[in-house]
């Protein structure tokens, strides 16, 4: 399974961005995905999953009302929409996938995507 994440870029606070993970060599319904990020100096954190199970979805607190996770079957592809940017956002963001289940320290996940870069100015 290949994970290529997009859409990163660069944002003023308050404003909003879409990343896209695409996902090639497994269809995305047969899979727990999720997306991850990393501060400089900071540990990798969990942001947002979405279950293969049941199509539910869970978020960090921090994101929570500002983040949303979806899936497009048809494109393979699993979006992270976040609105309401804060500078505190500003991270390298990693699309992850798990056949089993997603742990949410990112631990034992069996595939990453190259990370986005997201830069959220004043």
């Amino acid at each position: 399974v290949q994970l290529q994440a997009s859409g990163g870029g660069l944002v003023q606070a308050g404003g909003s961005l879409r990343l896209s993970c695409a996902a090639s060599g497994r269809t995305v319904i047969r899979l727990h995905m999720g997306w991850f990020r990393q501060a400089p100096g900071r540990d990798r954190e969990f942001v947002a999953g979405f279950s293969r199970s049941d199509g539910s979805t869970m978020y960090a607190d921090s994101v929570k009302g500002r983040f949303t996770i979806s899936r497009d079957n048809a494109k393979n592809t699993v979006y992270l929409q976040m609105n309401s940017l804060k500078i505190e956002d500003t991270a390298v963001y990693y699309c992850a996938a798990d056949k089993g289940i997603l742990n949410t320290r990112g631990i034992g996940i069996d595939y990453w995507g190259k990370g986005t870069q997201v830069t959220v100015s004043s």
